[in-house]
């Protein structure tokens, strides 16, 4: 298990020099964004597909740095109800599939998108609640006619190239749980997984190492996203955890993205990289900063600093104890 870093913060510096100030930190990993939200700033994905040369080039400057790529994300809507937003994300998507393998990343990150409420809705539709019933109606809609169809051909793309697709659970899109997840997986098949960002599940209630168990448990954790929240219990009293809120109105939402043991103390981090290794993750725990309380370069090197000091960086040795 190492340190990486999901580099949208760094954009207003070259791919080059970020990779070298977070080799300076100690970050042994990139996740860069190669199209949807996180833009494509430090790999253009079309400028690196199936150019031998380029890829070469790109090798050797992660070589440079002692960096590996632990995934490239694509975080759009493929599901979308408009044909063009929906196309072009689906573009997106599966042409990272396609530049991971040629670069021998084994993982794409991405959102499991989502659709309208229906096929004659031109807007997607987040369903929370079974009732009235025309709300179970459309999520059974969404789910067998629109995703489960759709994304078995992501997986079964996925499969012929090598690589894991991990889905980041998030509100706002189909998969924004574990259970949610795990139904999408079976559906599909295990090239299907999580995108694992804590942050998202916090202010859900659901609990982390418990969901870290649960996933893993089907080895459905193929990417892991370091990121935290703190819930403001006075606002969440008033108002709940669906806060609508604009996000950079701190004091008036119910929840905050933070930086890493800002959210929770450095003991629960220690306990999320336990149970990780618990059942068998040992991939990247990829920084995604977006605490609006600080900037991007002091909320990184904080969590930098306090993630090494969790992370374990020897395997363990035999029970001689037991």
């Amino acid at each position: 298990m190492d340190i990486g870093v999901h580099t949208p913060p760094l954009y207003d510096r070259s791919f080059e020099d970020a990779l070298a100030y977070l080799s300076d930190l100690g970050v042994a990993a990139a996740e860069p964004g190669v199209g949807g939200y996180p833009g494509d700033d430090h790999l253009d994905r079309q400028a690196y597909l199936d150019d031998e040369d380029a890829q070469a080039e790109l090798q050797e400057l992660l070589d440079e740095h002692d960096m590996r790529i632990s995934a490239l994300a694509t975080h759009n809507n493929p599901i979308h109800p408009d044909d063009e937003q929906a196309a072009e994300a689906d573009t997106e998507l599966r042409e990272a599939i396609e530049l991971a393998a040629q670069l021998g990343v084994d993982t794409v990150t991405c959102f499991s998108g989502l659709p309208a409420g229906g096929p004659d809705d031109d807007v997607p539709n987040w369903i929370t609640a079974p009732w009235p019933s025309e709300h179970a109606d459309a999520h059974e809609y969404q789910w067998d006619d629109v995703a489960i169809p759709y994304w078995s051909e992501i997986a079964e793309h996925a499969d012929a190239h090598g690589v894991d697709v991990a889905i980041e659970m998030h509100p706002n899109m189909l998969v924004y749980e574990p259970h949610g997840l795990l139904r999408l997986r079976e559906a599909t098949n295990d090239r299907i997984g999580a995108n694992f960002d804590p942050s998202h599940l916090y202010w859900q209630g659901i609990e982390i190492t418990d969901a870290i168990r649960l996933l893993g448990e089907e080895d459905a954790i193929h990417h892991f996203h370091a990121k935290d929240t703190k819930v403001y219990e006075a606002q969440a009293r008033e108002k709940g955890v669906l806060d609508t809120t604009a996000y950079d109105d701190e004091p008036n939402r119910s929840w905050l993205f933070r930086s890493i043991g800002y959210g929770h103390g450095e003991s629960h981090w220690k306990d999320i990289v336990s149970t990780l290794r618990m059942v068998g993750y040992e991939g990247a725990l990829s920084i995604e900063h977006e605490d609006s309380l600080t900037s991007s370069l002091e909320g990184l090197e904080k969590a930098v600093d306090m993630l090494d000091r969790a992370v374990f960086d020897t395997q363990p040795g035999d029970a001689y104890w037991a």
